[in-house]
């Protein structure tokens, strides 16, 4: 189904590909409650995210030039080198999960560093340090070289997001990832 909208000389459209009657794991992107999923979802995601990230594209969720302007920026060391670009979802959050597994809202999927969502669900997740924990558990790709440039994208990212008054509940912990990424 698609819905096409104009409203102030902008056109907007919707599609609805599938209707998903299982409920968000949050109501908000950045997680406020510690969640406690079964070992057999955390599975699940990451062999989904395995297979996105081997789905070709020609798409593009993040640009080299993006990265290079502000991961200086907002991160404080230069843009590191990308080893290997993958397909992402790139917006995983906990109101774009499930349980039963489902992932939400595809628009912005392409082209990202490896380990971009594994990063971007870390992130959302600073607030309850048993599931960021999980996260950097399940998710190897965190923490190691090949993943510091996922990592220092988002961190980039979200920071900026604080910088325009918006996910401020994460600037003290966003601050620290990036301490910890610059020293490595």
């Amino acid at each position: 189904m698609v819905h096409d909208a104009v409203d102030d000389g902008i056109a907007y459209r919707a599609e609805l590909s599938v209707r998903v009657g299982d409920p968000v794991l949050s109501d908000d992107p950045v997680l406020q409650h510690d969640l406690q999923l079964p070992g057999s979802w955390w599975n699940d995601l990451a062999g989904t995210l395995a297979k996105v990230s081997a789905a070709g594209t020609d798409r593009v969720a993040v640009r080299q030039q993006y990265m290079e302007r502000a991961i200086p920026d907002f991160v404080g060391i230069p843009a590191p080198a990308v080893s290997c670009w993958t397909t992402a979802h790139a917006d995983l959050h906990w109101s774009n999960l499930t349980s039963p597994l489902r992932l939400l809202d595809w628009e912005g999927w392409g082209q990202a560093p490896e380990g971009f969502d594994s990063a971007t669900l870390y992130a959302y997740s600073l607030l309850q340090p048993d599931t960021a924990a999980r996260v950097r558990a399940v998710f190897s790709v965190l923490g190691s070289p090949a993943g510091l440039a996922a990592e220092a994208t988002v961190c980039a990212q979200l920071l900026q997001t604080v910088s325009r008054g918006d996910n401020l509940t994460l600037a003290a912990p966003l601050r620290a990832w990036s301490e910890e990424l610059r020293r490595r």
